[in-house]
């Protein structure tokens, strides 16, 4: 994996990105679709490097929806030591995003997530809930794989977007990243 600044739109597999942490945006390319609907795919999402040891990130993708249709998809992803994980950015309470506070995951500690609307408290790596409204519940994970220091995730059906017509929220320039 890696920056192709050759890397043209065309029959492209496309998805906006919004990074809640970096208020970027970066356009993500799977490698080829297999005719799995993109299910075996694997989408880098961001370097290792971008996410500190003990920290959370949050981003928004666009999937296929339970109707078909694309709609918003809320993650993050989480470091502990040299380990990643990622969860759907859903608190299993209510459904609610965990960050209430743009961006804000962790508790004052910054020891667990938390979600900003009813303190519900969760292991960084697991994403079980041990405190909270959804105690013994767990967030809904995503299975994340690192490659070549891309943090990458698969199993998932994201949806072949061209764009959101989502304003630029900074001067940040957009990356494209493309899968081999």
């Amino acid at each position: 994996m890696g920056f192709d600044p050759r890397f043209t739109a065309r029959n492209a597999w496309l998805v906006i990105c919004t990074a809640d942490a970096s208020l970027r945006r970066m356009v993500l390319q799977g490698a080829r679709q297999r005719g799995d609907g993109g299910m075996n795919e694997l989408y880098a999402i961001c370097q290792t490097g971008e996410i500190e040891d003990g920290d959370a990130v949050g981003f928004v993708l666009m999937r296929i929806g339970e109707t078909g249709e694309p709609k918003p998809w809320p993650i993050l992803i989480t470091r502990k030591g040299n380990n990643f994980y990622g969860f759907e950015n859903a608190c299993p309470h209510e459904g609610e995003r965990l960050d209430a506070e743009k961006g804000r995951f962790l508790d004052e500690e910054g020891n667990f997530l938390t979600c900003g609307h009813h303190q519900a408290q969760f292991d960084l790596d697991t994403g079980h809930c041990f405190i909270g409204p959804c105690q013994g519940k767990t967030l809904q994970s995503i299975q994340i794989i690192i490659d070549d220091g891309d943090v990458c995730f698969t199993g998932v059906q994201l949806a072949e977007e061209d764009g959101l017509g989502l304003e630029e929220p900074d001067e940040a320039p957009e990356v494209m990243i493309t899968s081999d």
